[in-house]
């Protein structure tokens, strides 16, 4: 205990974040984020639901015989699914993943799976990283993401350059959540880079949809590619919000709630103009759509 003119100093401020943080979750609702954010447009927020049902799909082991479809099926044709990869195939790199050929909608589907709880190489991928560790393209990037995003890019460029050449008025969009949300974003960064690889000149043809991401880019690198990639944000999901770093809430799953009430103290006596100017801090990539229900003073 810390005593200064006989007023515990500590454990005041300490009750001062936890009621910032009980007040956040009981009476300010997420939708105070963005109420002053335009309103996305049927167009633009079309493809998220299709490409959520074949972010799912990736969790079946046989699509004709679904186990856990939802309501309305997966809406895809298993005929068109190209390519699929398993944890075995991809040696614990990246979370299984699979391309599919989208004939309605013309287009050309990587979708990954997100994070399995029960596979320790999952957690490997999130737990590499730290705080300024790997630099690209001008800004910073999630260490363990990038080489799981370079590997998938060297193990699958032929076949999509291949599929690109077969389809020339497709576009190449690539989907994932959580985990596989964090490496599609940097996986179409890496595939923008080298775009002359996959043997495409416009950068307009590449889009990708990332669903409850991770944060996994510096600031400047979210706003230059927010032109190709769209983050989905429900009310107020933890992952892409935290900022504390992934390794250290993975490695302290047993006194998650001692690390989060720090990093909420911390936050309360940091300056956000501090946090904005820090280049390696880390944030959800590209574009965000935030999508809100919960109302004040309820669980849902």
């Amino acid at each position: 205990m810390s005593i200064a003119c006989c007023c515990p100093v500590l454990e005041c401020v300490y009750c001062l974040a936890c009621a910032r943080w009980a007040w956040q979750k009981c009476l300010y609702t997420a939708g105070h984020e963005s109420e002053h954010w335009g309103l996305a447009t049927v167009e633009e927020f079309e493809p998220v639901p299709r490409l959520c049902r074949l972010i799912l799909a990736v969790y079946e082991d046989d699509l004709h015989n679904p186990l856990w479809a939802p309501p309305g099926g997966y809406g895809i044709n298993p005929d068109w699914v190209f390519l699929r990869r398993n944890d075995q195939e991809t040696e614990g790199r990246a979370p299984p993943y699979m391309i599919y050929l989208d004939h309605e909608n013309a287009d050309i589907v990587f979708a990954v799976r997100g994070l399995n709880l029960a596979k320790e190489s999952d957690y490997a991928v999130l737990l590499d990283n730290k705080l300024g560790q790997t630099k690209f393209d001008g800004g910073y990037v999630h260490n363990g993401l990038l080489k799981a995003a370079e590997w998938v890019f060297d193990a699958e460029c032929e076949v999509l350059r291949e599929l690109l050449k077969k389809n020339p008025s497709y576009t190449l969009t690539f989907a994932g959540h959580s985990l596989g949300a964090g490496l599609v974003a940097l996986l179409v960064m890496v595939a923008v880079q080298n775009r002359s690889k996959l043997g495409i000149t416009e950068r307009n043809r590449f889009r990708c949809y990332t669903i409850a991401p991770a944060r996994c880019m510096s600031l400047n690198l979210a706003v230059r590619y927010a032109d190709v990639i769209n983050s989905v944000v429900l009310q107020d999901d933890f992952l892409p919000r935290t900022t504390t770093a992934l390794e250290d809430v993975f490695k302290s799953l047993f006194c998650l709630p001692c690390l989060l009430c720090l990093m909420c103290l911390k936050d309360t006596c940091t300056m956000e103009e501090k946090m904005l100017k820090d280049p390696r801090r880390l944030y959800a990539p590209g574009r965000l759509y935030h999508i809100v229900e919960r109302r004040p003073c309820r669980l849902r």
